[in-house]
């Protein structure tokens, strides 16, 4: 499945419902792009994490760094229709060198073994719920809605408990940010493999980009809520 800027694979062409084996091939190069994301954003945040300089210049820029990533995000989600499936993929690995930085910074506040501990727990509930996501015959479609609403309720709760600190909710958020992203990784897996994607962004090529995305984001995101959760602090 290469990615060209001159043709793509039509939409009409896959089906909304393509074979298995189109949806197992897609589902393969969306998982081999988010791995290759991951690794990017490991590389940067080891490169980031050794440079003293360098992490005290990141954390005088955190915010705009972030506001820079949802910009990424937004840009890939609501444009991948109209640009090819080169660029997308270039800011898709933009993104993720990007929030190299990010997790270098959030990673050096916890101890090694909570960050492994947290990172090896989040590769065996993201890689059970994938399997959910593949195997399972019930449709999770109808979950959208309900993971939708989860996910702006913690971000709400998440800036209520920046201004008026508790440990209880930030507790409660991260508990519940592991039930929530483990859900949209059962349900991402399966949207990408029935499909779903190829319908939305015209091309394979595109929907194995915007899945891996959406896999990368279910996967760091259940990563950063187990480590709240589970990890102790230097």
């Amino acid at each position: 499945m290469s990615f060209q800027t001159t043709s793509t694979t039509p939409a009409t062409q896959a089906g909304l419902h393509p074979s298995p084996a189109i949806g197992a091939a897609l589902l393969s190069q969306a998982f081999l792009w988010m791995f290759a994301g991951l690794l990017l954003t490991a590389g940067v945040a080891f490169a980031v994490g050794t440079n003293d300089a360098v992490m005290a210049r990141v954390g005088d820029l955190l915010l705009p760094i972030f506001f820079g990533q949802l910009a990424l995000v937004w840009a890939i989600g609501l444009g991948i229709r109209k640009m090819s499936a080169t660029l997308a993929l270039g800011l898709f690995f933009v993104y993720a060198a990007t929030l190299g930085f990010t997790m270098a910074v959030i990673v050096s506040l916890y101890t090694g073994e909570s960050v492994t501990t947290a990172f090896l727990s989040a590769s065996a509930m993201f890689g059970a719920a994938g399997l959910y996501g593949v195997v399972t015959k019930r449709s999770l479609a109808g979950l959208r809605g309900t993971l939708m609403m989860g996910v702006i309720g913690l971000i709400v709760a998440s800036l209520i408990n920046v201004f008026f600190p508790s440990g209880a909710l930030s507790w409660l958020i991260s508990l519940v940010g592991v039930v929530i992203f483990t859900a949209l990784t059962a349900y991402d897996t399966q949207r990408i493999a029935s499909g779903a994607l190829v319908a939305q962004t015209g091309s394979v090529e595109k929907a194995a980009v915007l899945g891996a995305l959406s896999l990368y984001l279910d996967f760091v995101n259940l990563f950063l809520f187990l480590l709240r959760l589970l990890g102790n602090r230097r």
